[in-house]
């Protein structure tokens, strides 16, 4: 009788994604306990409970009776900022906790945080989980997408309420295990970097659209409605669209012309791009978008810099009314399929960072699984990650989606297009760093034989650094410099 009037888990934790995650559980039948340093916080989770339902969820006032609350062994999810507070966190709770029980941190955390924590917790024989959570608000309440990495033991304690929580596709709930140690930060880590790229594309087929075609915020919505009923179906298409229709309440016009254009992030986007660094993986598209919101932070520079600039000369009145004799519906074509394009590259260097990051880890990552789990609930899911999850299906070895068979068609069916809309960017100063970075990868990714034999030849030229041969193996070093004077094409042969 004691055992039935315990909690099945627990949740710490209890801002807005708290809250909406532990109303998910509890709403899905699984009796939950929950606790905030903040009494307030836990008053206010047990209300909405009541009035959303009476849901089998109880509030506990101090660590010691939360813990005890929970039935062994014991699942406590946390959801706190990441760095110190979780830390805190552990602290408060692993002093009533016992061995076999689990910790699951749900925050978005540098994966290297929680494979210490593993290790510090297991010295009181304590399972950990680190576990992605993508949804937004929303997502949380209805049906996040879940990536938990860490303790197998652990996750199949929990594996039946997280399969119920999750987003469901057709396919299966979104969530899978993901692998050992700090994995399931890293995949939802990757997942954020993606989004960046993503949403950065978005934002630059918007520029186009608005500033060479001319067209209106109405018109917008309704494209980008279109867009959303084909190939480029997902969540951040479907909420452009519906960012283009509120008008603002205090004023008149449209309230995304009111918005200031600064951008602000988190940290996971940054994380993504040293980490593709440091494995030396190309994430162009990526590291654009991040270097845009860095951009996007210096307002008061680039005003200042329009001023400079169009006292120098700088015509400042293209892109205000569209340019002239552009035609906006090819135009509209052309971008829906740059815009595409351009995500196929962005989920490209993802995945191929995952990969990268799994092989020196020894994750053993499923691509093909982690594409189906990002189907539903989180902010990147899409129709085309269907594809991707195939794509891995039918070979799991694949050097990048770039040169899966029916990505491949898909791109240079696109290229023409995309090739447009970034030259009539250029030429309009528009600036496109997304795509134009997309593209870029695809070049040089699909030639052959790039520059870099030059690039060679100086680094040995300046620093005897060596270089390979294309006709026989070995390494070489050549005395450019002295050959070169020799030869009479030297510094100042051509005068």
């Amino acid at each position: 009788m004691e055992s039935a009037a315990l909690s099945r888990i627990g949740l710490a934790g209890l801002a807005v994604m708290g809250q909406n995650l532990a109303l998910n559980i509890a709403e899905k039948g699984f009796p939950i306990s929950v606790y905030n340093r903040t009494a307030s916080k836990v008053d206010e989770t047990v209300d909405r409970a009541r009035n959303e339902g009476s849901l089998p969820l109880t509030g506990q006032y101090t660590p010691r009776d939360f813990v005890l609350s929970i039935q062994r062994p014991r699942s406590v999810i946390i959801l706190v900022k990441a760095g110190a507070p979780v830390d805190q966190t552990i602290a408060a709770l692993s002093d009533h906790l016992e061995p076999g029980d689990c910790i699951i941190d749900g925050g978005n955390e540098w994966y290297e945080n929680t494979e210490r924590r593993i290790n510090n917790v297991a010295d009181k024989g304590l399972l950990y989980l680190g576990m992605g959570v993508s949804g937004g608000e929303d997502g949380a309440r209805n049906g996040p997408s879940l990536m938990p990495g860490g303790s197998h033991t652990a996750y199949t304690n929990v594996q039946d309420i997280l399969h119920k929580v999750a987003a469901q596709v057709e396919d299966g709930p979104c969530v899978t295990y993901i692998g050992e140690g700090g994995s399931g930060n890293f995949v939802k880590m990757v997942h954020n970097g993606i989004e960046y790229g993503d949403m950065q594309l978005i934002s630059e087929a918007y520029d186009v659209l608005k500033h060479v075609g001319g067209l209106s915020n109405s018109e917008l919505a309704d494209i980008f409605a279109e867009w959303n009923r084909g190939e480029l179906e997902s969540f951040l298409i479907e909420i452009t669209a519906d960012i283009f229709k509120v008008k603002d309440e205090d004023g008149e016009g449209f309230l995304v012309d009111k918005i200031l254009d600064k951008t602000g992030m988190k940290g996971t986007g940054k994380w993504t791009v040293q980490q593709a660094a440091e494995l030396s993986i190309a994430a162009p598209t990526i590291a654009a978008s991040l270097d845009c919101r860095y951009l996007s932070g210096l307002k008061e520079e680039r005003e200042s810099a329009a001023k400079v600039l169009q006292e120098a000369g700088m015509s400042d009145e293209l892109g205000k009314t569209g340019v002239s004799g552009v035609d906006k519906k090819r135009l509209i074509d052309d971008v829906r399929q740059a815009l595409y394009a351009s995500k196929i590259c962005s989920y490209a260097q993802g995945m191929n960072l995952l990969r990268a990051k799994s092989n020196q880890k020894g994750w053993n990552l499923n691509l093909g699984e982690l594409a189906r789990i990002w189907k539903g609930g989180c902010i990147i899911r899409a129709v085309f990650l269907d594809r991707i999850k195939k794509a891995y299906q039918r070979n799991p070895n694949l050097a990048s989606l770039i040169v899966d068979p029916e990505f491949a068609r898909e791109m240079v069916q696109r290229q023409a297009a995309w090739r447009r809309v970034v030259g009539l960017a250029v030429s309009a100063g528009i600036s496109t760093p997304g795509m134009c970075a997309s593209l870029a990868y695809f070049d040089t990714y699909r030639r052959a034989r790039l520059p870099a034999n030059l690039v060679q030849a100086q680094r040995d030229l300046f620093g005897a650094h060596t270089y390979e041969r294309v006709d026989r193996p070995g390494a070489f070093h050549t005395e450019w410099t002295k050959l070169a004077r020799k030869s009479g094409t030297g510094v100042g042969a051509l005068n």
